[in-house]
């Protein structure tokens, strides 16, 4: 019986334990298998790995405890200015600014470090009775053909549930072994993510400058620091990740500006390359996908952890609500329910972005002229703008209760 719980999460990442959160909350019986130990995952130094929340993720995490343990650490987004340019010559002329002011329910997202985010999540998990986590355990096998769904460890050990939840990625060990196949391309650009300590405040301000090689976002943290994310070729961006910390940050500065005043780095460097991976299915017998395992995104928009924020509260409903009908909540018709709720909002999405980071990384002049004339408009009409800000902060769609800050 000890090998046996309600639901089976596979991935101890960031949406893995907010599932197992949600899910103990109402009462279900919780294991998480996790392939890297804790100690891999957890960080006490600054590294320079941050999340944008959106305000409805904020409502998911403080749903689920979290929000309180972390609100000190994170950093409100007050603004967000999107341009178009090339580095070295500064913005173009028109501008989509987005003001919180706009909106009635405050900040337009939070800017949040991976290790606060984690270490309060894994301070919760701990602390919860109804939840196991298994680290450092690699998943051999799976069979889902039986009224329970079973999992073989690579040591022999077996784990049983009614449900099994990949929450392991965009190679997702889980939807391949259930035969869920993927479809989507990669981008030829190659992301490098690092901390920047600048001389003037940021006032909150988060910027978003598309190049022609790719976008560069400047994400503010508390304090005089913000998040970079810049996306580079895959060449360029291992030619400029192998050279000297001076020589990266003179890279960066015609690209950066002069806005912020003088900068250095402060943490490490990260690169990872970007494509677009989709799961054909998010469903199969005992089994549902949630986070990048069923959709890795573009970061031009940052909202790769928001969508998977999103599925967690979606599947923790759609769950919580079959067992209080006395329904089998591994049963097919229960996790219809949970795929048709997510796939079509998180493939528009994922294809939305898809469509703007091609729009925008390029030098088509022709191509430039429209999409600097569309940001004007946008940010010329209010009603229009508004929307976009709603969007952008999580508030639009059919949102699971936890979103709207409403218990399931």
């Amino acid at each position: 019986m000890e090998n046996e719980s309600d639901i089976l999460i596979i991935g101890g990442g960031l949406n893995g334990p907010a599932l197992a959160l949600a899910l103990a909350d109402q009462g279900f019986s919780v294991k998480i298998i996790d392939a890297l130990p804790a100690d891999a995952r957890a960080s006490d130094d600054f590294d320079g790995r941050s999340y944008a929340l959106a305000l409805a993720s904020r409502h998911l995490l403080q749903g689920i405890g979290i929000w309180d343990r972390v609100a000190a650490d994170s950093q409100p987004i007050l603004e967000v200015k999107v341009t178009d340019g090339r580095a070295g010559e500064g913005p173009a002329p028109f501008m989509l600014h987005m003001h919180h002011g706009e909106i009635e329910e405050g900040p337009l997202g939070y800017m949040l470090e991976d290790r606060f985010l984690y270490r309060a999540l894994m301070e919760a998990v701990e602390a919860s009775p109804a939840i196991t986590l298994l680290s450092g355990k690699r998943v051999a096998d799976q069979d889902t053909s039986g009224p329970r769904a079973t999992v073989t460890l690579a040591g022999g050990e077996s784990h049983s549930a009614r449900l099994l939840v990949g929450c392991d990625g965009r190679q997702s060990g889980t939807a391949r072994r259930a035969g869920i196949r993927r479809h989507g391309h990669d981008y030829g650009q190659t992301a490098l993510v690092c901390a920047i300590e600048h001389e003037k405040p940021h006032h909150g301000i988060a910027h978003q400058f598309f190049m022609p090689p790719g976008p560069l976002a400047i994400l503010p943290l508390p304090g005089n620091r913000v998040s970079i994310v810049w996306s580079e070729t895959h060449e360029n961006a291992k030619r400029i990740n192998a050279l000297p910390e001076d020589e990266y940050l003179e890279v960066l500065k015609p690209r950066f500006g002069s806005f912020l005043g003088n900068f250095r780095l402060a943490g490490k460097r990260f690169t990872y390359p970007l494509n677009l991976t989709l799961a054909e299915r998010y469903v199969a017998p005992r089994v549902a996908l949630v986070g990048d395992a069923a959709h890795g995104v573009h970061p031009v928009a940052g909202q790769g952890l928001n969508l998977g924020l999103r599925d967690v509260a979606a599947l923790a409903e759609v769950l919580t609500e079959a067992r209080r009908r006395g329904e089998d909540i591994g049963a097919p018709d229960v996790l219809a329910r949970y795929q048709q709720w997510r796939r079509f909002d998180s493939t528009a999405l994922a294809l939305g972005m898809d469509a703007v980071n091609r729009l925008f990384s390029n030098d088509n002049p022709l191509l430039r002229l429209g999409r600097d004339l569309g940001l004007g408009v946008v940010n010329a009409l209010p009603g229009l703008k508004r929307r976009f800000i709603r969007e952008a902060a999580g508030l639009t769609g059919d949102l699971p209760r936890l979103m709207r800050g409403r218990p399931i």
